[in-house]
């Protein structure tokens, strides 16, 4: 198999793949290394297409989804509720961040889309015994939140709202997510 079937493969594997993919994962795939795979992910990337690395794999970032950044206050003991709030309503969490005083903007990637990948993530927190970021700003803390529709977006936000999770005064406006160019 040459490199430019291999790379044409590996796209649609990770297009019609539910959860990231893994290099590792890919590279058993295609029977080769995991080096290879970082090769070809760079020239896709190249070629224009928007594919994320996050700690769990490759994933494409799908174009022509609505976006919302909220800014939330909550405890740790919350921190399960409010991403299951997120993920059943419809959402994928891309990112937590905060707005620290000295170090500025600090931000992480998640892709977390459904109860499972919050499992996985309170997991990860707890193995690596981490502290969420938020423990840097005394609780606040930002998501980026995607969705298939405004309409999902505003009920995430009600919800959030509801729980007293929501910090009122910072919700940016949706908009189109579009891909990079």
């Amino acid at each position: 198999m040459t490199g430019e079937i291999r790379r044409e493969k590996i796209l649609e594997c990770i297009k019609n793949s539910h959860a990231p993919l893994s290099g590792t994962e890919l590279a058993k795939r295609f029977t080769v290394s995991r080096q290879v795979i970082v090769q070809d992910i760079a020239l896709l990337r190249v070629a224009n297409n928007d594919i994320l690395s996050t700690n769990r794999g490759y994933l494409l970032n799908t174009p022509n989804v609505m976006q919302r950044v909220f800014q939330v206050l909550h405890r740790k003991e919350d921190i399960v509720d409010e991403l299951y709030t997120i993920v059943d309503l419809g959402g994928k969490v891309v990112d937590v961040f905060v707005d620290h005083k000295v170090y500025g903007k600090i931000s992480v990637v998640l892709i977390i889309r459904s109860r499972k990948d919050v499992d996985a993530f309170m997991e990860a927190i707890h193995a690596g015994q981490a502290a969420p970021l938020m423990d840097m700003t005394s609780g606040y803390h930002y998501h980026t939140v995607e969705a298939e529709s405004e309409m999902i977006l505003d009920a995430i936000e009600k919800m959030l709202k509801d729980k007293d999770y929501l910090v009122e005064d910072i919700v940016t406006s949706s908009m189109p997510k579009c891909p990079v160019t």
